[in-house]
């Protein structure tokens, strides 16, 4: 059963939270990080991406970047500008973009549960992207950046929940993309006591995003665990830092796929080898408007596509996903992308930048095709990982996404 573990955050004074807080280390490169931080010496991103600090020639895995991550950190701590709970404690943050709210419990979740698949896996980690994310914990001793994961409904947590954030807030401010952030912490026993029990009749939780945070947690924890003699389990090390959402605030966006040739075709002879397998019609809506329904650009048209009878086994949790039935009879095919993740011919394109940027990737001649896809479901993300397999890369988009430094777990 799933454990959960409140623990003594770390967190900015709540007069220096919005300066503090970051977007995640990965969604942004160094160039872009740089210019955020110009003017925010606060900024949470020096921490998670440090070599912020540093000349640009300076390699980003060099032992001098984990190092200015440490360093910064400790900086935070030490001007105050970061204070640690006293106390052990669970928290729950909520964002509103647009019109989608979610609110999720932060907790330590166990290495253990991840290494017996208590809390799976939909997607393959890659060696050094974990290596790297080691690194960064071994340096700061801490985990600066939350994993992100899921859970089915559990009606008791959310009497708990509601509860919480009818009260007065810790933080609550507005990023400067729109999205609001606001925080409680959970300090009454009787509270953290339900909570811990909710989870204790939950078999499983589920990775939504941050595969390598979670992975890297979990070597930590087994690396300090074998060199520790007087090892018990209850060390913080154990466990690491995660926000959980119910099933039923999950916003999953599209993950869109632009190409930059038709493989030596012309456009007549490629639509007709796309209609071998796919049922097309002209003149469609941008957005698909169910699963198993695409639409692609071409050439200044909207064309909308349906697999026809045969093309995938719809009791197959992976293959009857959008991204691999795409995959499997139109851009491996037709268009000669055997492998996605190594080929240079495909991007991808996140839905949080809409159909309109399809378009424009297409009509300024860099691409000659996009494909608008459908989002795929939780109910998917979880059949996947229940059967023991991974999505094809870049299945899903998660938005809005966790700040970094709200809230850090300090080993």
């Amino acid at each position: 059963m799933a454990v959960v573990r409140p623990f003594r955050g770390l967190r900015p004074r709540p007069d220096l939270v919005a300066k503090v807080a970051s977007p995640p280390y990965d969604v942004l490169d160094s160039d872009e990080a740089r210019e955020m931080v110009r003017d925010n010496p606060l900024s949470f991103l020096r921490v998670v991406k440090p070599e912020v600090d540093l000349d640009p020639s300076v390699d980003l895995y060099s032992d001098q970047v984990y190092r200015q991550g440490a360093a910064n950190l400790r900086s935070l701590m030490e001007d105050g500008s970061m204070i640690q709970d006293p106390h052990p404690l669970f928290y729950f943050y909520r964002q509103i973009m647009d019109d989608h709210s979610q609110t999720g419990l932060v907790a330590c979740v166990s290495a253990v549960d991840y290494e017996n698949d208590v809390i799976k896996k939909h997607e393959h980690t890659r060696e050094a992207k974990e290596r790297d994310r080691v690194r960064h914990i071994e340096a700061q001793n801490a985990h600066s950046g939350p994993v992100f994961l899921t859970y089915p409904d559990l009606p008791a947590l959310g009497g708990i929940r509601d509860e919480v954030c009818s009260e007065e807030p810790v933080y609550d401010f507005t990023a400067e993309d729109g999205v609001r952030h606001t925080f409680w912490k959970v300090t009454e026993e009787d509270r953290v006591r339900g909570i811990v029990e909710a989870f204790a009749g939950l078999p499983t939780l589920y990775v939504a995003d941050g595969h390598h945070r979670s992975a890297a947690g979990t070597i930590v924890a087994r690396k300090r665990r074998e060199t520790n003699p007087n090892h018990t389990g209850d060390e913080e090390y154990n466990f690491f830092l995660a926000v959980l959402f119910p099933k039923s605030h999950m916003k999953i966006l599209p993950y869109n796929r632009v190409v930059s040739d038709l493989a030596g075709m012309e456009e007549e002879s490629f639509l007709s080898r796309v209609g071998r397998s796919f049922e097309l019609t002209e003149g469609a809506n941008p957005s698909p408007g169910s699963p198993r329904r695409y639409s692609m650009y071409l050439s200044g048209e909207w064309f909308g596509l349906k697999p026809r009878e045969g093309t995938f086994d719809p009791s197959d949790p992976v293959g009857n996903l959008d991204a691999s039935i795409l995959q499997e009879n139109l851009l491996s095919p037709v268009l000669g992308i055997e492998d996605p993740r190594k080929s240079d011919r495909i991007d991808f394109v996140g839905g949080i930048r809409g159909t309109g940027e399809l378009e424009r990737l297409v009509d300024s001649g860099e691409y000659s095709v996009a494909f608008s896809m459908y989002p795929t479901t939780i109910d998917q993300l979880m059949n996947v990982a229940e059967s023991g397999r991974v999505m094809p890369p870049k299945s899903t988009w998660f938005e809005p996404k966790l700040r970094s430094g709200i809230v850090v777990h300090v080993l």
